[in-house]
């Protein structure tokens, strides 16, 4: 992914190694590794997971509580800062037709745990998106666990990452995030995870559509790169992340989508970059 001469975000709120309390986990026993994998990729509201008080499996005694900042982060956190700047560059005229104004978010970079207006989270729940602040939360680790844990390297990967997590801050804009959760606050269990569901795989397509017109309009992919994109994808279905984690898939249970469904969505979004493509709500699965 060329990415080295882009313009760097203003928006980027460093809190790395600002000694925020212990790490926090959730749950604890098999069980909760279990919700920890499926909600620490690419998730939205973490404010849903609840929060207990053992050491998370993921946090590194090393750094923690340290407030040291590991210095080979800097080339990622410059990664970062290029990818949200693009994203600022492509969503402004897309949404323009809808009547909504872009409004940036900010992309808090943090190690082992953080407050956000979603409440204190750790790094085991990943990358999220919090609406309450309008900010992306990101732990640069991530990006080693997704190459060294689930096999999906690249920069085109971690920039899907960030995409997507930029995904949920368009459906926030667009009011789609509000009448999502005031349809889940109404429904049983499956069905809130079913919206769940197709919230996440939008957040892929949305993911998507930045990668088409940054691709039309700067050039930025690399032969390689779409299939690296494709593989962060396919490594954090609800399907992968539950056979790794327990041997077996209950599908009732799934939150952000199988791997095929998010390939799928992202692919979309990537070949037909409109907002019109990525109604997840109304297609057919």
């Amino acid at each position: 992914m060329r990415w080295e001469g882009g313009r760097r975000s203003s928006n980027i709120e460093d809190r790395r190694g600002s000694g925020f309390g212990r790490p926090l986990a959730v749950g604890g026993g098999a069980a909760s590794l279990v919700v920890a994998l499926l909600v620490m990729l690419l998730g939205g509201d973490p404010s849903d997971v609840q929060i207990g008080s053992r050491t998370s499996p993921y946090s590194d005694p090393a750094t923690g509580g340290s407030g040291n900042v590991d210095p080979q982060q800097e080339k990622m956190k410059d990664f970062a800062s290029v990818v949200l700047a693009d994203t600022e560059d492509t969503w402004p005229r897309l949404l323009e037709p809808q009547g909504v104004r872009y409004v940036q978010p900010r992309l808090v970079l943090f190690t082992d745990a953080v407050q956000s207006a979603c409440g204190a989270q750790e790094s085991a729940v990943g990358p999220f998106y919090c609406p309450g602040d309008q900010k992306v939360y990101l732990d640069l680790s991530f990006f080693d666990e997704l190459e060294s844990r689930f096999g999906a390297p690249g920069d085109f990967g971690r920039a899907y990452v960030i995409a997507h997590e930029v995904g949920h801050h368009v459906q926030n804009l667009l009011g789609i995030s509000r009448k999502v959760q005031s349809l889940r606050n109404r429904t049983s269990e499956e069905q809130a995870n079913q919206l769940s569901v197709l919230t996440e795989l939008q957040a892929d397509c949305f993911a998507g559509i930045w990668a088409n017109h940054a691709q039309k309009d700067r050039n930025i992919l690399e032969q390689g790169d779409v299939e690296e994109g494709l593989g962060a994808a396919s490594a954090v279905g609800d399907d992968t992340l539950q056979k790794r984690a327990r041997g077996y898939v209950v599908p009732e249970s799934f939150t952000h989508g199988s791997a095929a469904q998010r390939m799928t969505w992202f692919k979309r979004g990537l070949e037909q970059g409109t907002l019109e493509a990525c109604d997840t709500f109304n297609a057919r699965q």
